[in-house]
């Protein structure tokens, strides 16, 4: 019985999720209230107040189904086969497509990011740290492969976000759609470069 009350609590928060991030979309987080989530799932915000405490709740939820999503895609690229380079290139392009499909592209999704990083910090700081481990585990295959020369594996892939960042940050793709700089490309090519042994060029798709 535990089991069977356990799989229908699940089932219902991820209704109200699922319900919640498309009003999300459609009316955006901040005119997004407990009731109109009620409301279309046709019961009381009592009744969704018992699965989530409060509507942040809610939005934390969101925002790690959301990220969950790019994380998923990183680790399939990050388990794949082939030369960890050309994996790198793959999940570090992944990321910035993901996001900037995913937020910039949607203004209302786009404010629902810019207040999780103000409320609710500690869910992107989760995502980001899951993310460099990822980039890291690429990196130590490439190092053992002989594809990298990374003497300290955590610190290169912390600099690789660093110099990602600016096509990984929702609010920094946005910012910087129309300004001058190196292409998503030229970026990464940049990263593998950095990682590659000193006098081998690093491949390209």
């Amino acid at each position: 019985m535990t089991l069977i009350a356990d799989n229908i609590e699940a089932d219902m928060r991820d209704r109200i999720l699922v319900v919640a991030e498309r009003l999300f979309r459609e009316i955006g987080y901040q005119k997004t209230t407990v009731a109109d989530i009620a409301k279309v799932l046709r019961m009381s915000p009592a009744n969704v107040y018992r699965f989530f405490d409060s509507k942040k709740a809610i939005h934390q939820g969101v925002a790690r189904h959301l990220m969950g999503g790019v994380e998923e895609a990183a680790q399939r690229i990050a388990s794949a086969r082939g030369p960890a380079a050309l994996r790198l290139r793959e999940l570090l392009s992944t990321i910035h497509r993901m996001n900037a499909e995913r937020y910039v592209g949607d203004a209302k999704l786009h404010e629902m990011v810019a207040i999780a990083m103000e409320e609710s910090w500690d869910v992107c700081e989760a995502h980001m740290e899951y993310l460099v481990g990822t980039i890291a585990a690429v990196i130590a295959e490439g190092v053992a492969s002989g594809e990298f020369d990374a003497p300290d594996v955590p610190l290169a892939a912390m600099c690789t976000c660093t110099a990602m960042v600016h096509y990984f940050h929702p609010q920094m793709i946005a910012q910087g759609n129309d300004k001058p700089g190196p292409t998503l490309d030229q970026m990464i090519d940049f990263v593998l470069a950095g990682l590659a042994p000193r006098g081998q060029a690093a491949p390209r798709t």
